[in-house]
């Protein structure tokens, strides 16, 4: 099979699946080798790309996903009028955020960092499939590690952890004044 054709094959699939693919997946399923598989990925994006087609490749962590160009979608929600997702809390987002710049992490790290009991945050993230366990802390008690998914990826556009933004700079450590001299 040529490159162009496995592209297709490969559209095919993710057009079908609808849902984020594992790339060593694909490879399985179509008996070809890794770097076999990224260059028909790679040429499909070029292809959407050079077209500006109204689909694009999303790719994050070792995922694939057929989506809207972002450019194009105000017009499809137009005329689909999509019910409104519910946002996160701000308490959500501020544990999530911790997990993500800080993962491993255990839900005792991040009460120390937010200052607040997190437990109920936590079991958001991990019902909504941003976070999950990935291991247990080698300490006293053996406490879960949690760490973001690739559906976090997904919902927040990254093609992997390396693309989150800096984090702030912690809070500047006041000075104290001097005091006046008469």
């Amino acid at each position: 099979m040529d490159m162009n054709e496995l592209a297709h094959v490969i559209e095919a699939i993710l057009f079908v699946a609808g849902e984020p693919v594992e790339v060593h997946e694909l490879q399985r399923a179509l008996e070809i080798t890794e770097d076999e598989t990224w260059q028909a990925i790679d040429a499909l994006d070029s292809d959407y790309s050079y077209h500006r087609r109204g689909i694009c490749l999303k790719r994050f962590g070792n995922h694939i996903q057929l989506s809207t160009r972002a450019d194009y979608a105000p017009y499809v929600e137009r005329l689909l009028q999509p019910i409104q997702k519910q946002s996160l809390s701000q308490s959500a987002m501020e544990t999530l955020a911790v997990i993500a710049y800080r993962q491993p992490v255990t839900k005792l790290e991040i009460e120390a960092i937010r200052g607040v009991k997190c437990d109920y945050s936590v079991q958001s993230l991990v019902n909504k499939n941003l976070i999950e366990v990935v291991g247990r802390k080698e300490t006293l008690g053996r406490p879960m590690l949690y760490g973001t998914t690739d559906f976090f990826l997904s919902h927040f556009g990254l093609s992997s952890l390396n693309d989150l933004p800096a984090p702030p700079d912690a809070p500047a450590q006041e000075t104290e004044a001097e005091p006046l001299v008469p």
